[in-house]
């Protein structure tokens, strides 16, 4: 069971990683950077975020409170990120630090507490909860994108008006075993 869940949310992560990434693809350099308003975050906003969290919640995840010291987390929503080969490393640098993290956690661990801002969590309640905060705000990720390219926004997922069509192509095969195949990696939701 617990390996299990390790499998199955680190696929839902790589799903989440893989919708974000997707949208910077569409994107020019400068959309990265736009706000509908000063008081709203940028893509570059919420990547220098997301990266921040990651790297403080991940680090020495079963050794040390997942809110480090060294964290500034309201610089992490200042307009800090000025290119986009920065904001792809600065991805980068969070996911490879979670899927690190996870990678440490086994069945001699995984009954164990770690801690966020000095509460105790179940490996699972931490996961879930980064998770959560996550795919958040890569929801937010694809919105703005959605927004800033309008009618040439190309869906992540099943496009507007194939409903039908997609699901007739997929009750036309044999049920699979597994949800999350490389098909569904692709944006099959």
């Amino acid at each position: 069971m617990q390996e299990n869940y390790l499998e199955s949310i680190r696929k839902q992560f790589e799903y989440y990683k893989m919708l974000g990434e997707k949208t910077f693809s569409q994107l020019g350099d400068k959309e990265l950077f736009w706000q509908p308003n000063p008081e709203s975050n940028s893509i570059a906003i919420m990547v220098n975020h997301i990266s921040g969290n990651m790297l403080s919640r991940w680090t020495d995840f079963l050794s040390s409170d997942g809110e480090k010291e060294w964290r500034n987390r309201d610089a992490e929503f200042e307009d800090l990120i000025k290119t986009r080969t920065e904001l792809i490393t600065k991805w980068n640098k969070g996911w490879t630090c979670l899927f690190e993290a996870l990678d440490s956690v086994n069945t001699d661990n995984f009954d164990q507490l770690v801690y966020i801002r000095n509460m105790g969590h179940t490996i699972v309640e931490a996961i879930n909860r980064q998770f959560a905060h996550y795919s958040y705000h890569i929801g937010q990720i694809v919105y703005l994108g959605r927004m800033i390219k309008g009618a040439d926004w190309q869906s992540l997922s099943i496009p507007k008006g194939d409903s039908v069509a997609y699901n007739a192509d997929k009750f036309s095969k044999p049920k699979r075993k597994e949800h999350f195949t490389k098909e569904f990696l692709k944006g099959d939701e």
